[in-house]
């Protein structure tokens, strides 16, 4: 009777030994975990460079004088700002300050700006801007507007008069991330410097001069994370 009991057990427990394997095979499988999508994200400080070219309209009138000239010329600078995300939603801050080259002269209309001719010309141009975006991961739509400052020199013949103007400006634009922490942009703006006087000294009579310009620019961004 023992003999029949162990030989009962021993073929049992080789029984369920090898059905074990077949049983772990069809057990169902843990799910394989894949990682979490990674999402470029536009928070944080950054600072860059950007390059354009702009145009413009600069009027001069006075009681004797009438003239118009159409300045044009590169731009190169640096920027720094800051942005905060929310989900698509992007709100940013941007300074920026360049060299300017836009100059023109005309020897038309009266006056002044006939005789012995008007010749309008900036060395400097800057804004400070507020920001507000649409974000695509990794393409970012903006509009953005500010305060636009520059020097608007302005020439009679020998005299010349240079005052630092204050007026505002606006625009539109479109930020791309092309590698790691850098993105790509390209920019338009539109500035107006408002009025400046060109005084009896320089221009014969008081003159008052306006700056209007457009500008599109590309710059690069690095972003501090």
């Amino acid at each position: 009777m023992m003999k029949r009991f162990i030989f009962a057990a021993g073929a049992c427990a080789w029984a369920f030994a090898s059905a074990l394997p077949s049983f772990a095979a069809d057990m169902p499988r843990g799910r394989y975990a894949e990682p979490a999508p990674s999402y470029f994200s536009w928070s944080g400080f950054y600072v860059g460079l950007n390059g354009g070219y702009g145009w413009g309209t600069s009027d001069w009138s006075s009681g004797v004088t009438a003239g118009s000239t159409e300045p044009a010329g590169g731009l190169f600078g640096g920027t720094v700002g800051f942005n905060l995300q929310n989900w698509g939603l992007v709100f940013g801050v941007e300074g920026d300050l360049a060299g300017n080259w836009m100059r023109n002269s005309t020897s038309s209309g009266s006056g002044i700006c006939a005789v012995p001719g008007c010749t309008v010309q900036t060395s400097w141009f800057g804004t400070a801007r507020g920001r507000v975006g649409y974000a695509f991961d990794r393409a970012l739509f903006y509009v953005t507007a500010g305060g636009a400052f520059g020097d608007v020199q302005m020439s009679a013949g020998a005299g010349t008069a240079t005052v630092e103007r204050a007026g505002w400006t606006a625009g539109v634009g479109l930020e791309y991330g092309i590698l790691g922490p850098w993105s790509a942009k390209v920019e338009y703006l539109y500035a107006d410097l408002g009025n400046s006087t060109c005084g009896a000294a320089s221009c014969g009579v008081d003159t008052t001069v306006s700056f209007k310009t457009s500008i599109v620019r590309l710059g690069v961004n690095y972003r501090f994370w």
